[in-house]
């Protein structure tokens, strides 16, 4: 079966509603999760770019740190990781990179103008994902 699953956050609820399906698959497989979080710092006029990308590497690491180890604590083997840059780009070469069976992460649901302006990561890891995805669509009341 799987033996290791790479599940994509961004610091969201709505992003973390693919874990409990994700827990369950790798207790009944004994495959590893890998947290991953892509961090990127958008640069506002007069602020130190470098501060700001280790600011919020920082808090990406804090962040799936913190959920790999209570996920740990329920007896479920996983991984943190932290890259920078753009979201779908580096979990594709994540997923290439470093052994994953399946990706499996959590879509907002977006639709019409929302999704025209603010794009859909799930959709473009989607077209190129190097292994099978599972989507699990987050609660509508969450995704609004």
């Amino acid at each position: 079966m799987y033996k290791r699953i790479l599940i994509p956050l961004d610091g969201s609820a709505l992003a973390e509603a693919v874990l409990p399906h994700v827990e369950g698959l790798a207790k009944s497989s004994a495959a590893e999760l890998v947290l991953l979080r892509v961090a990127f710092a958008h640069m506002l006029p007069g602020a130190d770019p470098i501060e700001a990308q280790v600011a919020r590497v920082q808090e990406a690491e804090n962040y799936v740190a913190d959920l790999a180890k209570r996920l740990q604590e329920k007896g479920v083997s996983a991984e943190a990781k932290v890259r920078y840059g753009d979201p779908a780009e580096e979990i594709l070469d994540h997923a290439a990179r470093d052994h994953i069976d399946l990706i499996a992460m959590s879509t907002h649901g977006r639709t019409g103008l929302k999704r025209v302006v603010l794009g859909s990561v799930a959709e473009n890891v989607l077209r190129s994902a190097p292994v099978p995805m599972l989507l699990v669509r987050a609660p509508i009341s969450e995704a609004c």
